[in-house]
């Protein structure tokens, strides 16, 4: 583990003591937590994940053009 310093608001500093004490916890673990979190909810598996997960959103669409309109009307706009 390394040691990291940051710099906190005195409200985020009395928050941060607060939410550990309630919790039984240390400021330090509290910390930790909230950068896991922070780091699974922002990591690149877990975007590829929401993106397959989103995909399947557009199958029923039927007001969206194919892929090959959209192909063709590229290639006239570029000739012209």
């Amino acid at each position: 583990m390394h040691r990291t310093q940051i710099y906190l608001s005195e409200s985020q500093r009395k928050a941060l003591r607060s939410i550990a004490r309630r919790l039984g916890r240390t400021q330090s673990d509290v910390i930790r937590s909230a950068v896991d979190r922070f780091l699974q909810a922002h990591s690149p598996s877990d975007r590829l994940e929401l993106l397959r997960q989103a995909r399947a959103m557009w199958r029923s669409r039927t007001d969206l053009p194919d892929l090959r309109s959209l192909r063709e009307e590229a290639d006239r706009m570029s000739r012209s």
